[in-house]
C-alpha cells in the first residue's frame, strides 16, 4: 500500500458522524442539515433538458480535452464575468474541462509538485480538505496560513518566512473563502503574484463560490484579472478553478473547469489523459448551456440573499454572527464547537459542522476551534426554521 495514505486525516464528515453517533434527536422534529455545502436549489431546466436530450452520446468515448464548444463557452464566460479583454483567454490552450473542482484540485497538485525537492504547499487554515490530502499524496508538506478576523480572514502573506516561500511550490487560495466567505481584493491577489514570481511557485485559486455574493457593483474578482493587470498576459504561474456546482446548483453534474497558464494546462492535460478524467459528452453539452446563461445564476444568487437577510437577524439575537463577503456560509463563534453541534442535533435536530474539523492546530492553536460552519443550502423556509431552532437552543428553550 502507498505509505502516504497513512498521513491522511479523517474527512470532516467522518468526524461529524462519529460525534453524532448514538445521539437521539427529538421525535417528530424534521431534520435540517446545514453541515454540508451541497446546493439544494432546483437545477436549471435548460441543464436537465440537455442531459436527457443528449443521452445518445453515451455510445462514444469523450475526449479529455473536451469539446471545442465547451472550452469556447468557458472562455466567453470568463471574459464576460471578469471583464477580461476580448481574446485574452485562449480556449485552445488555456481552458480544460474537469469533473468538478474537487477532482481537479487533487489532480493538479499531483501534476505540479516535484517531490524530489522537499516540496511545500501553502494553504489557508481553515481550508477545503482536498488541499491537504492532495499535498500529502503528492509527497508534499502542507504549510498552514491561519485565518482570523484581525487579518480579514485571509492568509497573511507578509508573515510567511522567506525560508518557507523558497520551498513553496504551490499556494492554494480560496476566494470567496470556505468556510469564512472572505473575498481577496485585486491588490491582495497582485501581491500573491509578486511573491509567486519572486520565489517561482504556482498559485491555484479556488473560485467556486465567486457567483454567490451580495453587492452587484462589487462581485468577487478573479486571479486572472489580477494577472492581466500585473502584465501577465499568459497568466503565468496562475490557474483558477470554477464549477457549476454552486453557480448553477448542480453538484451532481460534476462539471467544472481549470483555466490559466498554458504552460501549466498542457502537462495537466497529459496527467488527466492517463488519469482518465474525461467529462461525458452529454455533461459537456449541458454545461455549455449553463455557462452561456446568466439568468438562472442571478436567481440562484437572489435566493441566497433572501436566506441571509432572514437568518442573520435571527441568529444575531443570540450570537456574534457576521454577514460574509460572499459564499453561502456563516462562521460564528459558539464556544465549544463539538458540544454545540452535538447538543443542537440532540435537542433541535439541526446538523452543523464543528469548525475545528476544517482546520489544523498550529503554533497559534486551531483557528476553527470554537466556531461552527452553517451552510445556508436548504430552502428559504427551512433555513429560517433552522435559525429559529438554533436561537431557541442557545436561549435554553
Amino acid at each position: 500500500m502507498n505509505p502516504l495514505l497513512e498521513k491522511l486525516q479523517p474527512y470532516p464528515f467522518e468526524r461529524l458522524r462519529a460525534l453524532l453517533a448514538g445521539a437521539k434527536p427529538p421525535e417528530g422534529v424534521k431534520h435540517i442539515s446545514m453541515s454540508i455545502g451541497e446546493p439544494r436549489h432546483a437545477p436549471p431546466a435548460l441543464v436537465l433538458d440537455a442531459l436527457t436530450k443528449h443521452l445518445n452520446t453515451l455510445g462514444s468515448y469523450p475526449s479529455t480535452l473536451g469539446l471545442p464548444e465547451l472550452r469556447a463557452a468557458v472562455a466567453a464566460w470568463l471574459t464576460r464575468r471578469f471583464a477580461l479583454p476580448s481574446g485574452s483567454v485562449d480556449p485552445e490552450s488555456m481552458v480544460l474541462p474537469v469533473n468538478g473542482t474537487r477532482e481537479a484540485l487533487f489532480a493538479f497538485t499531483q501534476t505540479v509538485i516535484d517531490r524530489t525537492r522537499a516540496p511545500l504547499v501553502a494553504m489557508p487554515n481553515p481550508f477545503y480538505q482536498i488541499y491537504e490530502g492532495a499535498t500529502l499524496l503528492a509527497g508534499g508538506e502542507p504549510y498552514f496560513l491561519p485565518l482570523d478576523r484581525e487579518r480579514g480572514l485571509l492568509p497573511d502573506l507578509e508573515r510567511v518566512p522567506e525560508s518557507i516561500w523558497k520551498r513553496c511550490q504551490l499556494l492554494f487560495l480560496c476566494s470567496p473563502g470556505n468556510p469564512t466567505g472572505a473575498v481577496a481584493s485585486l491588490d491582495y491577489l497582485r501581491r500573491a503574484l509578486e511573491l509567486a514570481e519572486r520565489y517561482d511557485f504556482v498559485i491555484a485559486s479556488d473560485e467556486c463560490y465567486s457567483e454567490i455574493f451580495f453587492d452587484d457593483a462589487n462581485p468577487p474578482p478573479s486571479l486572472l484579472q489580477a494577472a492581466l493587470s500585473a502584465g501577465h498576459t499568459s497568466f503565468e504561474r496562475c490557474v483558477v478553478f470554477h464549477s457549476l456546482s454552486k453557480r448553477s446548483s448542480v453538484p451532481g453534474l460534476r462539471s467544472g473547469f481549470v483555466a490559466g497558464d498554458p504552460k501549466l494546462i498542457k502537462p495537466f492535460l497529459l496527467y488527466r489523459t492517463y488519469h482518465g478524467g474525461a467529462m461525458p459528452i452529454h455533461t459537456q453539452l449541458a454545461s455549455i448551456l449553463a455557462w452561456n446563461d446568466d439568468t438562472h445564476v442571478a436567481e440562484n444568487r437572489r435566493l441566497y440573499r433572501e436566506k441571509f437577510a432572514a437568518v442573520v437577524p435571527i441568529l444575531r439575537d443570540v450570537m456574534d454572527v457576521e454577514l460574509p463577503d460572499a459564499s453561502f456560509y456563516l462562521w460564528p463563534h459558539v464556544g465549544d464547537d463539538e458540544r454545540f453541534t452535538r447538543e443542537l442535533f440532540t435537542r433541535k435536530h439541526v446538523t452543523l459542522l464543528p469548525g475545528r474539523y476544517l482546520a489544523r492546530a498550529g503554533a497559534e492553536g486551531n483557528p476553527g476551534l470554537g466556531r461552527v460552519r452553517i451552510s445556508l443550502v436548504a430552502s428559504v423556509p427551512e433555513c429560517i426554521e433552522a435559525a429559529e431552532r438554533i436561537r431557541d437552543y442557545v436561549k435554553g428553550q
